[in-house]
């Protein structure tokens, strides 16, 4: 039986944010740029969950991650 991955859009977000952090992407790419880092097995999954959630591929990566709080401020 082959165990299938349950994408969310808050998963999305987590892993968004990761390579944000780490200065992998930008805040500016589009959400697109995130195919690199995800496995293309799973990216129609991704596009289809973006979908969902009323993201455009074209859209910045900082509009899927939205308002971010920050401790250090």
């Amino acid at each position: 039986m082959i165990q299938s991955i349950q994408f969310s859009v808050d998963l999305i977000q987590d892993e968004a944010r990761q390579l944000v952090q780490k200065g992998v992407v930008s805040r500016q790419q589009p959400i697109y740029a995130l195919c690199k880092y995800i496995p293309a097995r799973e990216w129609a999954y991704v596009e289809c969950v973006l979908e969902e959630n009323n993201f455009l591929l074209r859209d910045r990566i900082g509009d899927l991650l939205g308002r971010e709080d920050w401790d250090n401020d």
